[in-house]
């Protein structure tokens, strides 16, 4: 049987090396830099860009993390020794530029190259998130994505009652909330953020109150005022993503217009007595609302859910299906709803899709954004944001 050293220098002997030097022009020209040193390895710094898979979990979960296996790999650790083992496992995976990263993390440290101590997660989180953690999709990275991530939901009605409950759990650090209405009895049948108790008291309120009770990670910012052109572009300035849960078209407008300037991606949802929708506006890869619905319909052609009515139960699915696709567009993971409408029929229990298109004739786009003014809407309805429908 062969020493250790012995099967370590056949290995290398059948492996690509390179340097620290070589690795970083490897990146620069588009390789992925797989670090498969131990968490408590990392947690002392990383290189930025890296991605992190433990040795021991290598084989089970690089695939889903780099799914390409033309993909140009670098492979790192300490030293240089697991990395070179790895290298020759990621090769018989199918993996078919892989190079070994003489001297590891410590070599790259010394020679004064670029890295960072991480932001770890601690024992709470760990055992809060663990879910999260054992999706190789997902992961510590993941996590912390998330935790970083801020998403501004539009009501904390029907559809933003889900959203936010579930953003919430999975651990997004700060969710905005804008309403400007009150707690009332008939809410209740759906609006599962407030409860008897809260009747009469500020819908922002109430929803802090739920929100912060569920996860201590959560900063909740709260805008209880109406939402119009004068206060939008300040208002979704700094979050990555947005839940529009608006009733109305005139807010939906305000809303599409603003994050078009902005180039935030709005997550839209809809309800309507037993049917929703759901799609992704991103205006920096996807049609809009402004695509969809170039002009508003006739206010006869569009009665609220309070004129209509609405299964209770529907905005929750709704909304689930709102808070999902925010969590995709934060992890980068997985087929958005971008370019796509979901509709969703509770009585035939029937999901079917549409496709969107963008619409050439219109000019409010991100590429144009300079010349966007964000207006309101008139000769409809009060252009506010008001959550008593949904």
């Amino acid at each position: 049987m062969p020493s250790f050293r012995e099967l370590l220098a056949e290995t290398k002997a059948t492996i690509a090396e390179t340097d620290p030097a070589g690795a970083e022009a490897a990146m620069a020209a588009g390789a992925t830099l797989v670090d498969v040193r131990e968490p408590d390895e990392t947690a002392q710094g990383v290189v930025p860009g890296s991605v992190q898979i433990v040795r021991g979990n290598l084989e089970a979960q690089v695939e889903a993390r780099i799914p390409d296996k033309s993909t140009p790999l670098v492979v790192m650790c300490a030293g240089g020794v697991r990395s070179a083992f790895a290298t020759t496992t990621l090769e018989s995976l199918g993996y078919t530029d892989v190079t070994s990263m003489d001297g590891g993390f410590n070599r790259w440290k010394d020679e004064g190259r670029a890295w960072e101590v991480p932001r770890t997660l601690t024992a709470d989180q760990r055992n809060r998130y663990s879910r999260h953690l054992l999706l190789p999709e997902v992961g510590e990275a993941g996590q912390q994505k998330l935790l970083a991530a801020k998403v501004l939901l539009l009501g904390a009605g029907g559809l933003g009652s889900p959203a936010a409950l579930y953003l919430a759990a999975a651990g997004v650090g700060t969710i905005g909330i804008i309403d400007m209405d009150v707690v009332d009895e008939s809410n209740l049948q759906r609006q599962i953020l407030h409860n008897l108790d809260r009747v009469g008291e500020r819908k922002v309120d109430s929803a802090r109150t739920t929100l912060e009770a569920m996860n201590p990670d959560l900063e909740v910012i709260t805008f209880d005022e109406r939402l119009g052109a004068d206060n939008i572009m300040d208002i979704l300035a700094g979050f990555d993503v947005v839940v529009d849960g608006a009733d109305n078209f005139p807010s939906r407008y305000l809303l599409n217009d603003a994050s078009v300037k902005l180039g935030i991606p709005v997550v839209h949802g809809s309800i309507f007595r037993f049917e929703g929708q759901v799609t992704v506006f991103d205006p920096l890869d996807g049609p809009t609302y402004r695509d969809l619905l170039p002009e508003p319909p006739p206010p006869e052609l569009a009665p609220s859910c309070a004129e209509a009515g609405v299964l209770g139960v529907l905005p929750g699915i709704v909304g689930s299906i709102q808070a999902l696709e925010a969590i995709k567009l934060i992890l980068g993971l997985g087929d958005s709803l971008r370019g796509r409408l979901l509709a969703f029929d509770a009585l035939e229990m029937t999901f079917r899709e549409y496709k969107l298109n963008v619409d050439p004739a219109n000019e409010v786009t991100h590429v144009n954004r300079e010349l966007i003014k964000v207006t309101e809407l008139d000769g409809l309805c009060a252009p506010q944001l008001s959550t008593v429908a949904t």
